[in-house]
């Protein structure tokens, strides 16, 4: 590969530091973690920089998603995140319409998993950490050169550091996608709410009876008991405070009186904050050996709790690909479709937020809609197509013609001795093999077997990618071998 076009390169002949990383991530929020630890797992030599000094200091409650549950489990962190988590019904997501998850849901993981935001991101590094990964907090990416063997990449201090690929997971005022050039189309921000965490002074019922009346039209308002008599709070931020400037409680009590009549006697707020309903999408996710993910790739509003999640699912995608590619056994192209599978899902996701935002409105025609679409999801299919598009156990990639399963990920069936995500806990691609009569052959460095004649599978055989998604299904040997080169190169022997 050449020197990108645009990017400056070191001279021919300059003395060129060694390269003591395979790779270098810019941001150690829950995207930039689980990347360091899926590359972690293929003793891939990682540094995180992380441009803050100490965790954020208020503890906002983000929620995991089934699919990222189920990401969870296969890499055997389920068990301390529920320690620290809260488990919710699966239902109530879509543009915040009250109507419980259809029953049946094809995953052992169906409910929403509540957890601070600190914990998670603490949790993830933790767990990067104990992989073998490098963080590095109180660094900031100033600036990068691309060459044809690595990048070098500059700190705020000066310091340069060189490795073989940089990826920025630098949130949406991503440095190291600005740097790159990339474009970052989609719509400035239009409204403005402010959400918080703080005490009432009135009794519960009260609460509830009024907000109750009020959200019928007002969808950016809700106060909801947290625990220990503290409240969330989210408003409107419109007439409030200059939008550069964080919120004051004054301005919570300020937009609680003009909707609600009342303040509800807020007090003693533990963290205020402002977000917009800003829509962008990078209009590339690689550019020569620097890579985007998580908000640094796309930002959305948050109705539907679907960004940690996305971020997540990219570090997933990207992980083994950018292994298999530094380790030399990617084919040609698997770098490639991190790009060809993440972008589409972003979009997707971008447009069911937009399409959430405009159900949120208090416009007569936005509320007739909201209506009609209430009564919608009274139909199972309706509601379960829902679900399954904000809980990302719907998505299917392109892979190609083949059973509808192809392109889907596996929930966590019963196997022998256990389950289907007991057996991904490496990061590696997996053959179950029902017929216990094929082999990963030449690919086992990279590739497990597992022969269960009694797996809950309506399949012969499938070939799970070490995301989680099908890349195969069959059973005859030399169909299978195909599929292995495609995704995992050539065989050792």
């Amino acid at each position: 590969m050449g020197d990108v076009p645009g990017l400056p390169s070191p001279a021919a002949g300059t003395d060129r530091a060694p390269l003591p990383f395979d790779v270098i991530i810019a941001g150690c929020g829950p995207t930039g973690a689980v990347l360091a630890a899926e590359l972690r797992l293929h003793d891939v030599r990682v540094l995180v920089l992380e441009k803050e000094t100490e965790p954020v200091s208020f503890v906002r409650i983000v929620g995991l998603h089934i699919r990222s549950i189920e990401l969870m489990a296969m890499r055997g962190l389920l068990k301390r995140i529920l320690e620290r988590g809260r488990q919710r019904p699966a239902g109530g997501f879509f543009a915040a319409i009250n109507k419980p998850a259809p029953e049946g849901l094809d995953s052992a993981y169906a409910y929403l998993l509540g957890i601070p935001q600190p914990v998670i991101v603490h949790l993830l590094e933790e767990h990067a950490i104990e992989l073998g990964a490098q963080v590095r907090h109180g660094c900031a990416v100033a600036g990068f050169e691309q060459d044809d063997e690595g990048v070098t990449v500059e700190l705020a201090d000066g310091e340069r550091l060189r490795s073989r690929y940089l990826v920025g997971c630098d949130g949406g005022r991503s440095t190291v996608r600005k740097l790159l050039g990339v474009g970052f189309p989609g719509e400035p921000s239009r409204t403005e709410t402010l959400m918080g965490e703080m005490e009432v002074g009135v009794p519960q019922e009260e609460i509830t009876a009024r907000v109750a009346g009020i959200r019928e039209t007002h969808q950016r308002f809700w106060l909801r008991p947290f625990g220990e008599g503290v409240y969330s709070v989210v408003v409107p931020a419109a007439g409030v405070s200059d939008r550069a400037e964080p919120p004051t409680l004054e301005d919570f009590k300020q937009q609680l009186r003009t909707i609600a009549g009342t303040d509800f006697g807020v007090h003693s707020p533990r963290w205020v904050s402002r977000f917009g309903d800003a829509t962008r999408l990078a209009e590339r996710y690689r550019v020569g050996r620097v890579l985007l993910a998580g908000d640094a790739a796309h930002i959305h509003p948050p109705i539907g709790g679907q960004g940690v999640n996305l971020g997540v699912q990219d570090a997933f995608n990207l992980g083994w690909k950018l292994a298999a590619q530094i380790h030399g056994w990617a084919p040609e192209i698997l770098l490639d479709t991190y790009q060809a599978e993440r972008h589409p899902v972003a979009a997707d996701v971008l447009d069911n937020t937009r399409a959430q935002m405009e159900l949120s409105s208090t416009e007569p025609g936005a509320q007739a809609v909201r209506r009609l679409l209430t009564e919608l999801m009274d139909f199972d299919e309706v509601n379960r197509h829902l679900i399954e598009k904000i809980t990302a156990i719907g998505l299917r990639y392109d892979f190609g013609e083949g059973p509808d399963l192809l392109g889907r990920r596996l929930s966590d069936i019963a196997v022998k001795q256990g389950t289907l995500y007991g057996l991904l806990h490496r990061g590696r691609g997996l053959l179950l093999d029902r017929t216990e009569c094929l082999t990963v052959g030449g690919w086992s460095d990279r590739v497990d077997y597992f022969g269960d004649s009694t797996a809950v599978l309506d399949v012969p055989c499938v070939l799970l990618r070490p995301d989680g998604y099908v890349g195969w299904v069959g059973d005859d040997q030399q169909d299978l071998d195909n599929h292995l080169s495609r995704w995992f190169g050539k065989p050792a022997h």
